[in-house]
């Protein structure tokens, strides 16, 4: 018999690629990690995992197996909401992890509306950015992501998750008041190819669509300038040291002394925006008012 624990380690595995890594999401020491695996390869009767100079990989095997492990812990998840649904679960935490734009754009109001609505249901709130949130999930570690499409992202009909729409936003450009496209009324971004550039650290799912935005507009960007922090990128900016595309939720508030914002020219540059928890959970009576909370909240923005 296949312990389901130690289906969810294979996957930790498969998705960390170390055994060291997947310990640390797990709150396991790498020998505990170690022992179920090979605990779970006598149970099955097959070398599940192999070891290398760049981590683990699974063998055809493990690959297996884990096809069947997504399916078998989404099942679990949907056991876990029904059990929860018929002993009431009107009362219970719920955690959410959002990268901080999107915590004011649309955790915060949902919140907010679920303190009317369910007021049982208590939120704790993690900032984290759009790429570190899923892995959140995946790992237990939170209920619920708010997170950003990126390249290498977990795509819509990956069998782990439930994605869950929210909103698109553009990036609009932002350039010092002196700079030379500041008086007109667009900034086409190939005349930007030449100017140093303020932008997110790589990693960041923002980072990605300034750069391939760039792309599209036929050169790389000069990333000379590097901050997370939208009011540090603009705040730079406002200092003359560079360009900048940035989400224009992050510009509210925000002090543009010294900018320029302007559309970008042609089809601007998008973030998109969703919620996501693994798959079974989005029927959960503690998370699927959450999931409800955030696409209204999304739709009042």
């Amino acid at each position: 018999m296949i312990e389901a624990r130690r289906l969810h380690i294979l996957r930790a595995v498969a998705d960390h690629r170390t055994v060291t890594a997947a310990a640390a999401a797990l709150y396991l020491t790498p020998s505990a990690v170690s022992q179920q695996l090979t605990a779970l390869e006598q149970e099955t009767g097959h070398r599940l995992v192999e070891r290398g100079a760049k981590g683990v990989r699974l063998t055809p095997a493990g690959e297996i197996l884990l096809s069947h492990a997504n399916a078998v812990l989404a099942q679990l998840e949907r056991a876990e909401a029904e059990l929860a649904a018929y002993g009431a679960g009107e009362a219970g935490t719920v955690t959410v992890a959002a990268f901080a734009t999107g915590i004011a754009q649309v955790v915060a109001p949902a919140v907010a509306r679920l303190a009317a609505t369910a007021p049982g249901i208590r939120i704790r709130v993690q900032d984290a950015e759009g790429d570190a949130s899923l892995p959140m999930v995946l790992d237990r570690q939170v209920d619920v992501a708010v997170a950003v499409e990126y390249r290498g992202a977990p795509p819509a009909d990956d069998p782990r998750l439930t994605h869950v729409p929210l909103y698109a936003e553009p990036f609009d450009a932002v350039v010092p008041v002196s700079h030379r496209l500041a008086d007109g009324p667009e900034v086409p971004l190939a005349e930007l190819a030449k100017d140093p550039w303020i932008g997110p650290y790589p990693g960041n799912p923002c980072h990605d669509v300034v750069v391939l935005a760039c792309e599209n507009a036929g050169f790389q960007p000069r990333l000379e300038h590097l901050s997370d922090d939208f009011r540090a990128v603009v705040a730079l900016a406002s200092a003359d040291v560079g360009v900048a595309l940035v989400p224009r939720s992050a510009l509210r508030g925000t002090d543009l002394t010294g900018v320029v914002v302007r559309p970008v020219d042609g089809v601007p540059p998008t973030r998109r925006v969703f919620a996501a928890v693994r798959r079974g959970a989005e029927g959960h009576p503690l998370i699927r008012p959450v999931l409800d909370a955030l696409h209204a909240a999304a739709g009042d923005a």
